[in-house]
């Protein structure tokens, strides 16, 4: 054979490795992110998001019990749940806790209407709720969970003694061996992180060691959701950019003076992207 031909072979050997990854795309997911039932809100910061690619480096896949956490707005319950429905997997909500009697109004009724947008069976499968907050109980039996995930919700847990602890326990406790915790927050890095993350930003170390401390692996970190036009030094906080675009102190009228010119060119946030993983 001459080397010409051995190149050849080479050649069209490595391009069938390097075209493997396209093979194993998950279709399921691809049409989850897709679909015409997500609402155009949510649709149009998928290019701030970047939905596919960070739950594929999150490690979601077919048959999975997955257990979202302070789900929002439902960004991601949205992509989520049918994905749960096409694959035969489960998909749990972690919504306020109706069991505490310090319970806002808010609250409940925010639940109540987050349930009511996600009842569609057809859409979405059976979406399962638990109780979640400070002083709730078990996110579910010892070591049920594949997945738990937690997008821009670790700053709000700092600044309250003690929560992130329990909370971080609690997802240890519901993951089974060698089951992923899959967390997305505002990166103050290399800023100093302020006040526990009461602007929002939190450092990674910080989160890390949360994570650490609860007994989790850190398994690998992404850029994924990395924004370098992002300078931390907003007047309001994370909050001044996309999408919240506060324009006045918390508690305040909106300021309609305000200049939202270079915040909004700057776009989302800056964001950690982590996977750890459970022992075992």
């Amino acid at each position: 054979m001459t080397c010409r031909r051995h190149l050849l072979l080479f050649a069209a050997a490595t391009l069938c490795l390097s075209a493997t990854p396209v093979f194993a795309a998950d279709a399921a997911l691809q049409a989850a992110v897709a679909s015409p039932d997500r609402t155009p809100a949510n649709v149009a910061r998928d290019g701030a998001r970047h939905p596919y690619d960070s739950l594929t480096f999150w490690g979601l896949k077919p048959k999975q019990t997955v257990i979202e956490v302070s789900p929002g707005g439902g960004y991601w319950t949205e992509i989520l749940a049918p994905y749960a429905k096409a694959t035969g997997g489960v998909y749990v909500a972690g919504v306020a806790d109706l069991a505490n009697p310090k319970i806002s109004d808010g609250a409940r009724k925010g639940r109540a209407n987050f349930e009511m947008r996600f009842m569609d069976p057809a859409k979405y499968g059976t979406v399962r709720f638990v109780n979640f907050g400070p002083v709730a109980g078990p996110l579910g039996a010892a070591g049920s969970a594949d997945l738990v995930l937690t997008a821009r919700n670790v700053h709000n847990w700092t600044v309250q003694p003690g929560v992130a602890d329990k909370i971080f326990a609690d997802f240890f406790a519901v993951l089974k061996p060698g089951g992923i915790l899959a967390i997305e927050d505002h990166r103050a890095d290399p800023k100093s992180e302020s006040d526990k993350g009461a602007d929002g930003y939190l450092a990674t170390a910080t989160v890390v060691a949360l994570a650490e401390k609860a007994g989790f692996k850190l398994d690998a970190s992404s850029e994924i959701n990395a924004n370098p036009k992002d300078t931390k030094d907003h007047p309001f906080g994370v909050w001044t950019l996309p999408p919240t675009r506060q324009t006045a102190p918390s508690g305040q009228p909106a300021d309609p003076a305000f200049d939202r010119t270079k915040y909004d060119a700057i776009g989302e946030s800056d964001r950690m992207t982590l996977r750890f993983r459970k022992p075992g």
